[in-house]
């Protein structure tokens, strides 16, 4: 599951985004309610600098601490089926316009 990466102990504030900016550092932005468009100011919380590892979640946990989680990659495998299923069915098509042809000939 997830491995903790730092010990910050952010105290979270309702109302507030919390989250790991590019710099590794705790940022936290207002999150939209309602229809305001107006772009938030984010704020800097606690400088850490944790280097990220690609094909990892960074998140801020229940502790107020910097968690790391392996991302979820690929989705659900494919039958074989399928894909011989579809090349049939392109034979079909290339099967169907010749004989198209033929018959214009």
């Amino acid at each position: 599951m997830a491995q903790k990466v730092a010990k910050v102990g952010v105290k979270k504030v309702p109302g507030y985004l919390y989250f790991v900016d590019k710099r590794g550092d705790v940022s936290r932005a207002k999150m939209a309610r309602g229809r305001k468009t107006r772009a938030k100011k984010i704020e800097k919380v606690a400088r850490v600098g944790v280097k990220k590892k690609p094909g990892y979640l960074y998140f801020i946990d229940k502790r107020g601490d910097i968690s790391a989680a392996k991302m979820a990659r690929g989705g659900r495998k494919r039958k074989k089926k399928a894909k011989s299923r579809k090349v049939a069915k392109k034979k079909k098509k290339k099967t169907r316009k010749k004989a198209k042809k033929k018959k214009k000939k």
